[in-house]
Order: structure tokens, then C-alpha cells, then sequence
């Protein structure tokens, strides 16, 4: 557990000493489609798009992938004088028993961030090593491939995780970094998100009912991505999240998860190592999972319209608004602690 006074060593994944018995195989995987945010712009390409696609720089041109640093934000954090905790993600929430989330100030935190990511990684660090990801750029398209599942085994994902912060309702001139309608043409209503950690942080497999522009501003994370039409191997769950679907595969942990493991290993997904400047396009029911090579800060940007709003929008308000008055999946959910546990 992160102490309050952020006075220990918080930012490290606490690791895992002895080596892993059972490796699995795991799904097989090829690289997403990639092109350029020069090349897109030239083509006259129209998105939304029906697949995953990594657009190279994609946010190069936004004053935030100059400015916005650990330091730098640590700052703004502070600049009112006196900082109001943030509710932080306590390790991984999308499978198994929901802990509490513990209020902390961020300025601290990003402090230890920017400290963290002084120290280059691994160059074999993560789920796949950059140079075997260089050398399957170079294969035929569709070419499928293996993980590195050690890697999940290698550490625990405990680590405080500042996810899914609504910075820019708290910090509004924050927008002026952000070039949003160059990725969000048109009569859309966006909803932004800032998620901000270490090294070896896991978002668990999952899908949104939006369209998101997943945009990385510093640092590098990997994303497992799998369409719709790949569902029935990844285990729906009834723990309730809004806006979105979980599934029971806990990727860190396949190894305890047989049953699981043997649906997940039927699957076939895109893999995407989405690096600073990048943005990732995930289109709505896209199950995704995110792992983080190096210290990162990212911007999920969910995109709706109008129509959407009113439909899917309405409905998962409707099922909000029945959970929080305890009448839907109360006791299995990502925002409350169950209590007795974590």
C-alpha cells in the first residue's frame, strides 16, 4: 500500500521472486493496422473505423505532447495552494474483489513518477520485446504470434493507479493542450480521461460501449485488443462497471484460472505498442487490456453522438442510477469496496 506521505518507494510493482512454473500459451496475436498521422490526413480516410488502428504521432502536433510532463502537472496540481486528494485506483479492478480507493494528494505521486521514469526500460521489457515486434512489422500482414505471458507472472499489479481522472473539469485551461477536434471531427459530445501510473500497470480485459481515441501522451503501454466478434472466448462477467463490460480473464493470473484460460486461448487479437505522441483508435465493443512498459500518461477520449447519447447513453444511466440505489449487481462492482474485503 502507497503510504500517505508518499514517503517510501511507491512506484515500483512489487515483483515476483520466484519464476513461473506454468507458462501459458495464451491467444495468438498479429500486429494492428498502423499508418501515420501524415498518411491519414493525405488519404482523406473516414473514421470512425469497424477495426483497431494505431496512428503513428497521431498527437505529435498537440501542444501537450510538449508540455505535459510529471513535473509539469505536478506543478498546475499545486499551483492553487492547496491541493484537494484525488480518489486513486488501488491495483486491478476489473476482475476479483474490488478493494477501496484511498484519497491522496497527486502532486507527490507524479513526483515519484517522474522519478521512475528517469530509468530507461528493459529493452526486452513487456509483453512483447520491441525488436520482435520490429521484425513482425516486416512479415506479411496477418502473420500471428505468441506473448511473453512470464512477463504478467513476473510482477503483482498492486500499484496505485491515478485512472480515469476527469483533470480537465478540475484543471479547464488544461483543454488549450489538447487539439481534441482533430481527432473528433464533427457533431460527436467527448468525454476525457486522463490515466497517469508506473511501470507494470494492468487495466483488465474489458469493452466500452463508446468509441475511444486512446491517446499517449509520455511513456509506452501495450494493448490487447480483441473485436466483438471474438466474445464468446473472453468470459463476460456480472461484475458491473459503467459503460462498460468486463470478463472474468484476469491476464495476470492465467495460470490460476483453467476454465478461462482455455476459452482465452481460442481467441485471436491485434497487439499494439502505443508509444508517446501515438493514438490508438478502439472502436466501442472492442475488448482491450492494458499493460504499462514505463511510467505513462495517457488520455482515453470516449466519443458519442448525438444519437448514441440518447440510446446506449440513456441505458447505462438508467442501469447506474439501479446500481447506486442497490437494486443492480450491488456488491460486485468496480466503484465500491466490498466490504470485509481488500
Amino acid at each position: 500500500m502507497l503510504p500517505a506521505d508518499l514517503s517510501h518507494p511507491p512506484i515500483e510493482a512489487e515483483p515476483v521472486k520466484h519464476a513461473p512454473v506454468h507458462i501459458p500459451t495464451g491467444p495468438s496475436f498479429e500486429v494492428v493496422e498502423e499508418t501515420t498521422w501524415e498518411a491519414l490526413k493525405a488519404s482523406g480516410r473516414q473514421w470512425p473505423f469497424s477495426r483497431p488502428v494505431l496512428v503513428k504521432g497521431g498527437v505529435k502536433h498537440w501542444p501537450a505532447a510538449r508540455i505535459w510532463s510529471f513535473e509539469h502537472l505536478a506543478g498546475i496540481c499545486e499551483g492553487s495552494g492547496s491541493e484537494a486528494p484525488v480518489k486513486f485506483t488501488d491495483g486491478l479492478v476489473e476482475q476479483g474483489v474490488t478493494k477501496g480507493r484511498p484519497f491522496l494528494p497527486v502532486a507527490p505521486y507524479l513526483r515519484e513518477l517522474g522519478k521512475a521514469a528517469q530509468k530507461e526500460p528493459h529493452p526486452a521489457a513487456g509483453l512483447l520485446p520491441k525488436a520482435r515486434l520490429e521484425e513482425l512489422r516486416q512479415c506479411p500482414p496477418g502473420e500471428r504470434f505468441h506473448l511473453n505471458w512470464a512477463h504478467m507472472q513476473s510482477f503483482r499489479p498492486t500499484t496505485l493507479y491515478l485512472a480515469q481522472w476527469d483533470i480537465l473539469q478540475k484543471f479547464p485551461k488544461l483543454r488549450e493542450d489538447l487539439l481534441i477536434k482533430s481527432l473528433w471531427p464533427g457533431q460527436r459530445m467527448t468525454w476525457e480521461y486522463v490515466f497517469m501510473g508506473p511501470a507494470n500497470t494492468v487495466t483488465g480485459l474489458h469493452n466500452d460501449f463508446p468509441h475511444n481515441w486512446f491517446c499517449q501522451i509520455a511513456g509506452t503501454k501495450e494493448f490487447l485488443l480483441f473485436p466483438p466478434e471474438q466474445s464468446p472466448h473472453m468470459c463476460p462477467a456480472k461484475k458491473y462497471d459503467w459503460g462498460a463490460t468486463l470478463s472474468d480473464i484476469n491476464v495476470s493470473r492465467l495460470p490460476e484460472q483453467p476454465k478461462e484460460l482455455a476459452s482465452f486461448e481460442k481467441a485471436h487479437g491485434l497487439y499494439a505498442r502505443v508509444e508517446a505522441g501515438d493514438a490508438l483508435f478502439v472502436p466501442k465493443r472492442t475488448w482491450h487490456s492494458v499493460v504499462s512498459v514505463e511510467p505513462s500518461i495517457s488520455l482515453g477520449m470516449f466519443g458519442l453522438t448525438p444519437w448514441e447519447v440518447a440510446t446506449g447513453g440513456a441505458w447505462a444511466t438508467l442501469r447506474d442510477w439501479a446500481h447506486h440505489l442497490h437494486w443492480y449487481a450491488w456488491g460486485n462492482c468496480t466503484c465500491h469496496q466490498v466490504l470485509g474485503k481488500g
